[in-house]
């Protein structure tokens, strides 16, 4: 039981408490249940690789999004994992093509730009005429570090724009940072 509630734990997200809830419903399935779990997992493990032309997961050379003839080939949006590309998708809004960098620029931790797909990302931009690069990155050191470093690589080739951060929607102002206000008061548009 503890090596399970141990292998849960190192989920993102999952703390002990939520560790031990999951390990202990486990054990409550049908053994055919949790089979089908392992081979879930275990499957999707040795299926799943990444995309060829952006990175994002994909059972395929190319993820359905890049196969995806509908979209406009010259707008690309940069983000740092899947996880922000499926965030982006939820919204339904933007029709263009995703590069997915593999994370983000953090000397603390050792990722430096040769250990990130920014040399695909500069070729992919060089090459195929994309008149408008969107960064959306995390507002943190390293996402802001990642972004400056792209836009200097990037703006010789094409424009080079990233996403407005601020308050989020229901928010009270009282209840907001000094940098989340800051932000937003940046990103602000004229009311039309």
């Amino acid at each position: 039981m503890a090596r399970l509630i141990d292998q849960f734990e190192r989920l993102p997200g999952i703390g002990p408490r939520t560790a031990q809830r999951l390990a202990l419903h486990l054990l409550r399935q049908p053994e055919e249940q949790i089979r089908s779990f392992a081979d879930a997992l275990l499957a999707a493990r040795s299926q799943v690789g990444q995309c060829q032309t952006c990175f994002h997961f994909s059972a395929e050379d190319f993820c359905d999004i890049c196969r995806d003839g509908e979209r406009t080939d010259d707008l690309l949006c940069v983000v740092a994992d899947s996880r922000d590309l499926l965030a982006l998708e939820r919204t339904r809004e933007y029709k263009g093509r995703y590069h997915v960098l593999g994370g983000l620029i953090s000397p603390m931790d050792g990722i430096g730009p040769e250990m990130l797909q920014i040399p695909s990302l500069v070729q992919r931009v060089d090459r195929n005429g994309i008149s408008e690069v969107i960064l959306a990155l995390t507002p943190s050191v390293e996402g802001d570090t990642t972004s400056l470093y792209l836009a200097r690589l990037l703006k010789p080739f094409t424009q080079v724009s990233r996403i407005a951060y601020g308050l989020p929607v229901g928010s009270e102002l009282e209840y907001a940072d000094e940098v989340t206000l800051s932000r937003a008061l940046e990103g602000r548009r004229v009311m039309e």
